[in-house]
């Protein structure tokens, strides 16, 4: 692997080398720009923005970015939003606005990759002030001090590390059209489309294997009752799933793992669902995310989750777990200041159903392109951590 002559490497304030920009544009439509990026839109860990709002929308936002500039999210540290400025945009008071001073002392094409360092970030967190929104500033972040090679080790790194980066897009890109694929093929597979789900009438023909029946004939619907006592140490024998617990887990249609376990003889009063009960949030923004998972260990469910369990002789978890997905939750709930999902949206509803075997069939190749799916994102988080141990070796594992 290329090595570097470290020891030559120079010890700087981050203020020294680089200047937070602090642009300001109060009219971006009339100045052509088009894009407003808030701190929602840039991604944990990826320096490519890809989403964002457009300018013709009214904002409050006064702060510009141009191409070439790393955007730092100041607000909340921990989540680690870093990006790499493609385009001229408008953004959010929390993200500050970073480049060089001098071009010929520090390459901008390098500035993202030290902000994406375990020892900025370590910075930025121990500087941050605030209880439910912590942020730091350009004042705390302009002491940091890190080893600043020669231009053209930099020019070097910066090409090492610019190639990791896209390693990790290319499987990105991947990813989603292999989600994309599924999604499709799951459609193609459960019609749920060619029904209204309110009424039961048909927009087109059904397969012939298949009937419209309502949800009260595929599952029973209940919600979380209560908390139970705790295990210490998390080492009781059933889990307590709340909604947060989704993010513990890489696999929704596997879920298996929980901040919280209980012992089951402990709690009687405690509602405990079986492996295979399919459930989702009912209360709350967290339903039009349309998170549907199925357990694979006994659990109990916090009272913001529904649960839904298959009737063994007209379906299968598999095939439910499908079904609630494609339905999209939130056009079932009611949509109120808080929207909710409750038995009397679940049960009433028309739903494809044909026999066991072809739910068989239906699930195993769903199962198969799910594994590929699966496959595709262990190299992209592979491909992120190399991303990563390369930052730390040429740039954070020098700090002093």
């Amino acid at each position: 692997m290329t090595s570097f002559s470290k020891h030559r490497w120079k010890m700087v304030k981050f203020g020294d080398v680089v200047k937070n920009a602090n642009l300001v544009e109060r009219d971006p439509v009339a100045s052509g720009i088009e894009r407003v990026v808030g701190l929602e839109h840039i991604d944990p860990e990826n320096l490519h923005i890809q989403r964002w709002n457009s300018a013709e929308e009214s904002t409050s936002f006064t702060r510009k970015f141009v191409p070439g500039q790393t955007l730092f999210g100041k607000r909340r540290a921990y989540q680690r939003k870093v990006a790499y400025a493609e385009f001229e945009g408008i953004c959010s008071g929390d993200i500050l606005t970073f480049e060089p001073k001098d071009k010929m002392i520090l390459l901008p094409e390098l500035l993202p990759f030290i902000c994406q360092s375990d020892a900025f970030f370590d910075h930025a967190l121990g500087t941050s002030a605030g209880s439910l929104s912590p942020r730091t500033s350009w004042t705390a972040l302009k002491d940091f001090e890190f080893p600043l090679p020669s231009i053209d080790e930099q020019k070097r790194i910066a090409e090492i590390l610019w190639t990791a980066d896209e390693s990790v897009q290319n499987q990105c890109k991947t990813l989603v059209e292999a989600q994309k694929a599924e999604l499709s093929l799951a459609h193609n597979l459960i019609p749920v489309s060619q029904l209204n789900i309110f009424t039961g009438k048909l927009k087109q023909p059904l397969p012939p294997d298949f009937k419209v029946v309502q949800g009260n004939h595929l599952f029973t619907a209940q919600s979380g009752n209560g908390e139970p006592t705790s295990a210490k140490d998390s080492l009781g024998d059933t889990l307590f799933f709340k909604v947060a617990d989704f993010n513990r887990n890489n696999e929704e249609t596997s879920l298996s793992d929980a901040e919280v376990t209980f012992f089951e003889d402990e709690n009687h009063s405690i509602r405990i669902f079986p492996p295979g009960t399919v459930i989702f949030p009912k209360r709350g923004a967290t339903i039009f995310l349309n998170k549907v998972g199925q357990l694979r260990k006994s659990a109990a469910l916090d009272p913001n989750l529904m649960a839904l369990v298959p009737k063994e002789s007209t379906c299968l978890s598999g095939y439910l777990y499908w079904v609630i997905k494609l339905i999209r939750l939130h056009r079932v709930s009611e949509t109120t200041s808080l929207p909710q999902l409750n038995h009397k949206h679940l049960m009433p509803l028309w739903l494809p159903s044909p026999s066991l075997e072809k739910q068989r069939r239906i699930v195993g190749l769903l199962d198969a392109i799910r594994e590929q799916r699966n496959n595709v994102q262990e190299h992209m988080v592979k491909c992120t951590e190399v991303k990563k141990q390369l930052i730390e070796k040429y740039i954070g594992d020098f700090h002093v």
